[in-house]
């Protein structure tokens, strides 16, 4: 993943008016909706980082970070050995916390293919591991009705033809642009290009259907140090992809900004939309992706863990805004989620086994329901019902404002118990005023369904 990517989902925001009138093929936008439609409805998913980097266990971006060497990496490459990894315990816990599909870094920016490739050595099969990672992940996902997708990174800080640029380890000191030069000598980024078109193919050829790719990432705005749609060779990269795999989501980082049809949604990273993004009437579609604490790859050291709360309140605003979550896991090295990982996982899937109905097939409440403090809204528009998620217990009552004449019965969601209006209380207008336990329920965050009229 790329440090910070706030930046990338403002430019989205305010990009060009050419946006909605260059295009690469000819998708309506209601075909486009019903090839959405699966991820609109599922709404969580699993990202998973994993890769070499897991062994340093201190960031994914280590060998940037510390500015190592492909000769001070390769210790990594000699003693990987997930001797514990066993995909489907990964599935499991994912279709327990009510993952509906989840993506894994078929390749980070180390350069590290998970992958059986036959166009390099640097990959999994070439280690202690001497298996297809990747085949592994997609069998057992598959197995537990998870829907499959693959992350790819467009870097490659091992690749001797991948030049040298403002995000590489050997990145000099200066900015000069002979020092550049002299690190690219005999580097060639069209070799390069190939190279990575050639296993994008790959992992779309070899595994049956994919559902998602998530190819990672552009950075244009760093100029002649930087990369973008012309390094990539983004636009014929699309045309393949989609020639391969007609149905498949891809994200928005290939630095196609101009093209309507470039990308299928956002992807604001470590951060949720206040709301709604919408550009030239055109609907955009969003996902938030999120890890536990502040890394992507496992490590080891970390204390900013978010709680279950947290956790679960991302996933309520995301869809309250019309959005997905994707939340991130960060194996160990021996293949394992870790302790801290699998006790959110178990939190999560405590909520979600009774509570996924306000979720599945929700999204942004209509504007004439309006969210009383400390909650959130999400809305089932097939089911005419509406769920107000209980951030903070209010005591008592609660006053849903407007609410009355909307609303035909009211229950918990959790163990469907009826919830009575206030029927002692005068002169409330149109509000509709429920009667609540004065102890909160057993529930991480209580959750309220209204059946509308």
């Amino acid at each position: 993943m790329k440090k910070t990517l706030t930046g990338i989902l403002l430019f989205f925001i305010a990009f060009s008016p050419l946006y909605a009138q260059k295009k690469i093929g000819t998708e309506t936008p209601e075909q486009k909706a019903k090839r959405m439609s699966w991820w609109t409805n599922d709404r969580f998913g699993m990202f998973i980082h994993w890769g070499l980097y897991s062994q340093a266990a201190r960031h994914e971006w280590v060998k940037r970070w510390e500015r190592m060497t492909d000769a001070q990496y390769q210790r990594y490459f000699d003693e990987f050995n997930p001797d514990l990894f066993n995909p489907k315990e990964w599935a499991k816990k994912a279709k327990a916390a009510g993952m509906k599909y989840a993506v894994l870094t078929t390749k980070h920016h180390e350069g590290f293919c998970l992958f059986d490739s036959k166009y390099t050595d640097y990959k999994a099969t070439k280690t202690a591991a001497k298996r297809d990672l990747v085949k592994d992940f997609v069998d057992a996902f598959r197995a537990e009705g998870i829907k499959i997708g693959f992350y790819y990174s467009l870097l490659d800080w091992h690749h001797p033809d991948f030049t040298v640029d403002v995000l590489h380890p050997l990145q000099p000191a200066s900015e000069k642009d002979e020092d550049y030069d002299k690190l690219n000598k005999g580097r060639d980024m069209a070799r390069y290009r190939t190279y990575m078109h050639n296993q994008i193919k790959e992992l779309l050829t070899n595994y049956g259907k994919i559902d998602m790719l998530w190819l990672d990432f552009s950075y244009p705005d760093n100029g002649k140090h930087g990369k973008g749609a012309k390094d990539w060779g983004s636009v014929e990269l699309v045309k393949e992809i989609r020639k391969l795999q007609p149905n498949i989501i891809i994200d928005n980082r290939l630095d196609l900004n101009e093209y309507q049809d470039g990308w299928d949604y956002l992807t604001p990273e470590q951060v949720n939309l206040s709301e709604w993004v919408k550009k030239n009437d055109y609907k955009t579609y969003w996902e938030t992706c999120q890890t536990f604490s502040g890394s992507w790859g496992y490590f080891r050291d970390e204390n900013s863990w978010k709680s279950t709360t947290q956790l679960i309140t991302m996933l309520i605003e995301a869809v309250s805004k019309r959005g997905n979550l994707l939340l991130n896991v960060g194996p160990t090295a021996r293949g394992l989620f870790d302790k801290r990982a699998n006790e959110r996982l178990d939190g999560i899937a405590a909520w979600m086994k009774y509570n996924s109905r306000s979720i599945y097939g929700c999204t942004e409440a209509p504007e004439t329901f309006v969210a009383p403090e400390h909650t959130l809204l999400t809305y089932n528009a097939n089911t005419r019902r509406l769920y107000v998620h209980l951030l903070a217990y209010p005591g008592k009552t609660l006053t849903l404002p407007g609410y009355k004449d909307k609303v035909k019965y009211v229950q918990f969601l959790h163990d469907a118990s009826e919830i009575q209006q206030d029927s002692k209380s005068k002169d409330t207008g149109n509000d509709l005023i429920l009667n609540l336990p004065e102890t909160k329920p057993d529930s991480e965050i209580p959750v309220i369904e209204l059946v509308l009229n």
